[in-house]
């Protein structure tokens, strides 16, 4: 049972979080804007964001430590994000003073969805130095992000990650993932990293690939061509798996839909730590799935549950 496994959730491998540190300004919207509108939204509110930063939350409050590569910079945004982490008791590696960290509008509609209009910032303005600090560590997991892997950053990260042939990443491409150019889409598999889509990314990626849009087909597909382990996470239909070790569905668990920002992220947190505790990949995905059914039911993408909260609400399952 989920709730014997959680009890055992204890840190074998390290773990580090590669990716951006922002601020989420979430309204609701009765509708996405159109060319020459002009809607009224309502503020929800304004949090600490971006996608590593999600993870990062999620590692914490599960009582997994993760080395933290959040580029903060000096400015009114960096400011809130750094005072937030502070009092999560979440430090970054990287600090600079190249500028002030991005932003993010987050507009939510009615049904749940989100659609993000994004403001970059210090987040994608790595070098050198800034790799230097990163740790090399055998059996080590790294999280990366789409964002990061279509900036021009990218090429950077990917080098890094081609010198770091010890470390297992799990890669989130996200809404990024038709941006990525067919040679680095390339370098980056041959990295063999463990790939987190969800429906509409699978898709997309079906597609661009030309493989199939079958669900179980397009795991068959891409085990053959690039043997890398693949995730698909279909929201209320849980999320599916496939590696070399076994391919399979874990279950969803019921949540009442709030919003969804932050779900995939927080979702990626939950299979981190999994796997950071030496379970299978269908345990860890079906951790994910845990931790991902809290998020959409709160506001915000920064409220991945502490590990006691997950305990009394999985009890006995």
């Amino acid at each position: 049972m989920l709730s014997d496994r959680l009890s055992q959730l204890h840190q074998q491998r390290p773990v580090t979080v590669i990716g951006s540190a922002v601020i989420d300004v979430i309204a609701d919207a009765y509708a996405l804007p159109w060319r020459g509108c002009d809607i009224e939204l309502q503020q929800q509110s304004v949090n600490i964001g971006g996608c590593a930063l999600n993870v990062a939350v999620a590692l914490q409050r599960l009582g997994i430590e993760s080395c933290n590569a959040l580029p903060l910079g000096q400015g009114v945004w960096a400011d809130i994000v750094r005072n937030n982490l502070m009092r999560q008791g979440i430090h970054s590696i990287i600090e600079t003073d190249k500028g002030d960290n991005g932003w993010c509008l987050a507009l939510v509609e009615p049904d749940g969805e989100r659609t993000f209009m994004s403001f970059t910032g210090v987040e994608n303005a790595w070098d050198e130095a800034w790799l230097a600090r990163l740790p090399q560590l055998a059996n080590g997991l790294v999280y990366l992000s789409g964002y990061q892997l279509t900036a021009p950053c990218a090429e950077l990260l990917i080098g890094w990650l081609e010198n770091s042939p010890g470390m297992t990443a799990i890669i989130d491409f996200g809404p990024r993932i038709a941006d990525i150019p067919e040679a680095r889409f390339a370098r980056i598999m041959a990295c063999k990293p463990i790939i987190t889509l969800n429906r509409q990314e699978a898709e997309i990626i079906a597609e661009i690939q030309q493989l199939p849009g079958e669900l179980a087909a397009l795991g068959k597909a891409w085990l053959a061509r690039w043997q890398s382990p693949l995730i698909v996470r279909q929201d209320k239909d849980g999320a599916w798996y496939f590696s070399d070790e076994g391919c399979g569905q874990a279950p969803a668990f019921p949540a009442t839909v709030v919003d969804t920002i932050g779900a995939g992220d927080s979702h990626a947190g939950g299979v981190l730590a999994g796997l950071a505790a030496g379970w299978t990949l269908a345990d860890a995905v079906e951790l994910g799935n845990a931790v991902a059914s809290w998020v959409v039911s709160h506001r915000g993408g920064d409220c991945a549950p502490t590990l006691n909260e997950l305990l009394l609400a999985h009890k006995n399952v």
